[in-house]
């Protein structure tokens, strides 16, 4: 019996947690798009992390060399006589960043800064039974309402706590109850173990945790400030050495606010009038008190309604269904899921929840999802918490034109404006080259320089990467407003790359250089490792994507004619994606020898997934040439690793193959060897295990299995010059048999469409296209093909 599209059942919509949490990894998140919590859960004492996407330290930095350029000619001359050794010695000595960069990851204390938890704040419960055994706990996450909730019965009485965070009221909520009066009673604490200050104040019935980030010059930049009231219904408070205290209440709703002033500073997040710590804190004590006039319902009523306008947009069933495993745990699901049982509602459970964290780790006007979306328990977060832009931030946002949630994407396109500026400098010092770049990794404070070793620093295609993304939201939404502004980003990158693209001696094609494939080595002939090289395929995707992308905006806009010409040639004469002699696609323009022969990274593969140069309609030698270079590269990995597989065996229509990398990809982390440290995987909570936890996985997972389903492509990607052509719509290209029956509403297509679906027996039933903007559009369906014109706000129905 097929489920009908958009049905919400609650089991399938909660993530159930029945333990308290002893890592961070096990803890329930929540968020508003700039405040963030992860409650534990504990029965003696509740510990709270709090986030605020604002919290970053470093500051703008002079991270440019400024005798790069005179390098490079050097540089060049040694990669095209093949002494990429040479090259490669060069590019560290002289074409990397000034200073210490991002300090390999440790930069919180540098110019580079670090993205940084807010503190910690603790509840301590001191009632009668608080050591008493407790019985009947309950932990679990409401993904529907976006909602916490643990309950468990102690000395017998049933204690709950429901927790939630706020976007129209900005503030972090939790309420705690009991079925006996006078239950209540704990001590609360805020801290942080460096560059803040607790502090109470009893006119305020608030503790408050405030302070400054360094900004890597020996002084500050960033200021914070985290402000919490309790609101307790019947027994007694008090604040005794700055520990706020509340005894024999029946009930107490516990509401904080958290502020900082990035925005002053950086491209993005809230304003703050004036300057100062106190200006800082005043704002936070203003969002306290406006929640704390409101009753819990009312606080909770307009968060709830607020977050399921996004939400809502996209329900997805997927079974036939297993009620015994849907009724388990999250853990015992993913553990079940790796030994073979079936349980289709976990990746429906799973996609939801990568829905859920995309809501709540970014919205209009804030800064972008970052490594760890605003989930971060630590003051140097692995990696720094920041934008790495060889697959990372860009797969963080994979998920929000076709989950339909395009609102959404805006952070990531105000952080790609914020980079044009600085972005020119560099291309400048580096490539004497027009335009603006970035290469490998970014931060609030515009860092575009290389990174600080050739290894990995070099890449010099993240702007395009970027870049692809605005017109991505051009080709889903047809937002014409949107092109216009969007356009002179597009065109200052198709620029720089038109400057900096060099012919090759082979075949006189137009390569990057210097290039790399992201942190993978090449064997030389001689036997030894490199990392340098000539147009790397990768580049040569992305720069092709950009040059298409930019002149096709240009015809659209009516403007630099000329240009689009100049982009039109140069991408003809861009090195090709070619198949090499083992049948495979080449990763680099030489045939190298490949030290690493599972490196996590497929970055050739872009034009498969999430590109498409690669259509296996189009192109099936290299779609064939992808599969073997998969089937080499094999199925193991982490977090994104696998996300980014799971992409290209949906593109290659196996739907078979990719459910076998999404087991791989839900595969429960585990505890390694060494204390401390994971195996790649999933947590209990479901966070990513890359390991540590990284959000990126988490979100480019869900995009991919609703690529499964839904495929498609737009007019211009399909060769055709204008929009008017017609899109293209695939209908469950990859479905795997083990979701043989099932529906979706509300998934996005390119060319502005939404798609509903319902299938049984792995067959299709019935299809609706509705179309948001109108036009011309081919649905297809293994060999069925309907041309359909619609105008905007109309739909088209086909039942099987």
């Amino acid at each position: 019996m097929v489920m009908m599209a958009g049905a919400l059942n609650a089991a399938d919509r909660v993530i159930r947690l029945d333990a308290p949490a002893t890592l961070f990894t096990e803890s329930s998140p929540l968020g508003n798009g700039r405040l963030g919590a992860m409650l534990f859960g504990g029965v003696s004492e509740e510990r709270i992390v709090l986030n605020e996407s604002g919290m970053w330290s470093g500051s703008p930095q002079e991270a440019d060399r400024t005798d790069a350029a005179e390098a490079l000619p050097e540089i060049r001359r040694l990669l095209l006589e093949g002494k990429n050794g040479e090259a490669e010695k060069l590019v560290n000595e002289r074409f990397t960043c000034a200073g210490k960069g991002s300090g390999r990851g440790r930069g919180a204390n540098l110019p580079y800064g670090s993205y940084q938890l807010l503190g910690d704040l603790k509840l301590k419960f001191v009632h009668s039974g608080a050591a008493a055994p407790f019985t009947n706990y309950r932990r679990e996450l409401d993904l529907a309402n976006a909602v916490a909730r643990i309950g468990y019965t102690q000395d017998g009485v049933r204690f709950t706590r429901e927790g939630f965070v706020s976007a129209p009221d900005e503030v972090f909520v939790l309420r705690l109850t009991a079925d006996e009066p006078g239950q209540i009673s704990f001590d609360a604490t805020m801290s942080r173990s460096e560059n803040g200050r607790s502090q109470s104040d009893e006119t305020q019935r608030a503790l408050s945790l405030i302070g400054e980030l360094p900004d890597g010059k020996g002084g500050s930049n960033v200021r914070f400030a985290a402000v919490a009231r309790a609101l307790p219904r019947g027994g007694a408070w008090k604040i005794v050495n700055d520990t706020l205290q509340v005894r024999g209440a029946d009930e107490v709703v516990l509401v904080l606010a958290g502020v900082t002033d990035i925005a002053n500073r950086s491209f993005a997040g809230r304003k703050i009038a004036g300057e100062g710590v106190d200006k800082v804190f005043w704002t936070a004590v203003k969002d306290l008190d406006q929640a704390s006039a409101k009753a819990f319902a009312a606080l909770r009523s307009a968060h709830v309604a607020y977050y399921r306008q996004w939400f809502d947009r996209v329900a997805l069933e997927l079974g036939p269904a297993n009620p015994a495993a849907e009724a388990a745990t999250a853990p015992e699901r993913l553990l079940a899921f790796a030994e073979g049982k079936s349980d289709p509602g976990l990746a429906a459970l799973y996609f939801d929840f990568g829905r859920y964290l995309l809501i709540s780790s970014s919205r209009p006007g804030g800064l972008p999802a970052n490594l760890q979306g605003i989930w971060a328990d630590s003051i140097n977060t692995p990696w720094n918490g920041d934008w790495h832009l060889n697959i990372n931030v860009q797969m963080n946002y994979w998920l929000a034109e076709v989950g339909g949630l395009p609102e959404l994407h805006q952070p990531l396109f105000a952080l790609v404006g914020s980079l044009v500026e600085p972005g020119k400098k560099t291309a400048r010092a580096y490539y004497g080259a027009n335009g603006w770049v970035a290469h490998v990794i970014t931060n609030p404070w515009g860092f575009t320089s290389p990174g600080e070793s050739a290894q990995w620093g070099s890449t010099s295609s993240g702007s395009a990467w970027l870049c692809t993304h605005l017109w991505e939201h051009w080709l889903f939404t047809r937002d014409r407003k949107f092109l216009a502004e969007a356009y002179p980003i597009l065109k200052g990158s198709a620029q720089f790359y038109l400057d900096m693209l060099i012919a090759e001696p082979k075949h006189g094609w137009l390569v990057t250089a210097p290039s790399n494939s992201p942190e993978n080595v090449f064997q030389m002939a001689d036997g030894t490792n490199a990392h340098i090289c000539l147009g790397a395929t990768i580049d040569e995707q992305l720069v092709r994507a950009v040059f298409a992308a930019t002149s096709g905006a240009a015809q659209i806009l009516g403007v630099d004619s000329e240009l689009a010409r100049d982009l039109d040639e140069k991408r003809a004469k861009l090195a090709p994606t070619r198949i090499g002699s083992d049948g495979r696609v080449m990763e680099w323009l030489e045939e190298y020898g490949e030290p690493e022969p599972h490196h996590r990274h497929v970055s050739h593969l872009w034009g498969l997934y999430p590109g498409h140069e690669i259509d296996p309609r189009e192109r099936p030698d290299l779609a064939a040439a992808a599969r073997k270079t998969l089937d080499a590269r094999g199925d193991a990995g982490t977090g994104w690793g696998t996300a980014f597989k799971l992409g290209t065996w949906a593109r290659l229509g196996d739907g078979a193959r990719a459910h076998d990398v999404l087991k791989e990809h839900l595969q429960p982390a585990r505890p390694s060897e060494k204390p401390g440290v994971w195996t790649g995987g999933i947590y209990p909570n479901l966070f990513g295990a890359h390991p540590p936890f990284q959000i990126d996985g988490n979100l480019g997972g869900p995009a991919v299995i609703a690529e499964m389903l839904v495929q498609s492509r737009a007019s211009e990607d399909r060769g055709q010059k204008t929009e008017e052509s017609g899109s293209e719509i695939r209908l469950l290209p990859a479905l795997p048999p083990q979701w043989s029956e099932g529906s979706v509403r509300g998934l996005r297509a390119r060319g502005g469409y939404a798609v509903d679906l319902t299938w049984r027996d792995g067959k299709l039933a019935s299809v609706t296209v509705h179309a948001l903007v109108g036009g011309a559009v081919t649905v297809r369906y293994r060999d069925k093909a309907w041309p359909v014109k619609l105008a905007s706000g109309k739909e088209w129905t086909m039942r099987l």
